[in-house]
């Protein structure tokens, strides 16, 4: 039990220590070859980011443990929109491009429909189990290098961001290359261990109390694994970053369901088990939501009480599993 909680408290300091770095690193990089903190974002940083999902979900996937693999990354894509994009609206109301609003988050609300659909797929052909397959697997992994290619088009084509933020940003004097690589390097390297020994903290004091795996996947690892793009976000908004912050969570969503279940079902079908219907909904509304609350109310800026409104429900959501696991 000591173990697990210093492995606890230990990670979350390599998580929020590696996001400062990875943030400084990257956001120099974009700087210094013309890229947009968006596109950084949609890539090396989500990438980053998202590799505790990816290897957690492909050992699994491997132990034949595939209710975690499915609900680690659905419970992930959930706890970024609803908790990061919330969260780091409370801190700082986040202005977005309208590229963002016509382009990228689509993309997430279409993933996560796909998801849905493959889910359901199995049942409505009158099969008695929801599985997502290889062939489904495969499926996910072309959506995700058309996505690729498109992230790669838009940062040929240049486009800088249009906020003042942005801008001031991209006038303040840059880092070294060496000290750059070095920054995005170690700050991915805290991350991912760092996200590591949180979730086996976090694991071993769950399973200490006598939670479900199923439980776990879709809450504490879920979350754990989620870290880095919730310290990553918010470091990123507080330091007038708003591409970046919000494209970390767009990457990261896409990355999770097209590459990272991808590759998971590509190995192994993947029975849903434990992650039903009602989690995939929640996803697919929370998607939704994500682009409605960008669109409207205020043109595309997420509010401080939108940002409340997501955490809240992400708060309702987790206490609807916990009192029915």
């Amino acid at each position: 039990m000591i173990l697990s909680i210093v492995c606890l408290i230990g990670g979350l300091i390599l998580i929020l220590a590696g996001a400062n770095y990875l943030t400084e690193g990257s956001s120099a990089v974009a700087r210094r070859i013309g890229i947009s903190d968006l596109i950084v974002g949609l890539t090396v940083v989500a990438f980053g980011t998202s590799a505790p999902e990816l290897v957690i979900s492909v050992i699994s996937a491997i132990e034949g443990n595939a209710g975690l693999a499915v609900g680690n990354t659905v419970g992930s894509n959930i706890f970024n929109i609803l908790a990061i994009i919330g969260i780091t609206a409370m801190v700082r109301p986040i202005k977005v491009e309208k590229s963002i609003m016509t382009n990228e988050i689509p993309l997430v609300i279409l993933s996560s429909a796909v998801l849905l659909v493959m889910a359901n797929s199995p049942l409505l052909d009158g099969a008695p189990n929801a599985v997502v397959t290889r062939v489904d697997g495969i499926i996910l992994l072309l959506f995700f290098a058309i996505f690729m290619r498109y992230t790669f088009a838009q940062a040929k084509s240049g486009g800088q961001p249009d906020d003042p933020a942005a801008q001031k940003a991209s006038s303040t004097p840059q880092l070294p290359v060496w000290r750059s690589a070095i920054y995005i390097i170690g700050g991915l390297a805290a991350l991912i261990y760092g996200g590591d020994l949180f979730v086996d903290g976090a694991s071993g004091i769950a399973r200490r109390f006598g939670v479900s795996d199923a439980v776990i996947g879709l809450t504490i690892v879920s979350i754990g694994t989620s870290l880095p793009e919730l310290a990553t976000s918010i470091t990123a908004a507080i330091k007038g970053m708003p591409g970046l912050a919000i494209g970390n969570v767009i990457g990261s969503n896409i990355f999770n369901i097209f590459f990272v279940l991808g590759t998971a079902a590509t190995i192994t079908p993947l029975p849903l088990g434990g992650v039903g219907n009602t989690d995939l909904l929640v996803l697919a509304g929370a998607s939704l939501l994500f682009w409605l609350f960008g669109q409207f109310y205020k043109s595309r800026t997420f509010t401080r009480s939108e940002g409340t409104l997501m955490a809240v429900g992400y708060v309702g959501y987790i206490a609807w599993l916990v009192a029915t696991a």
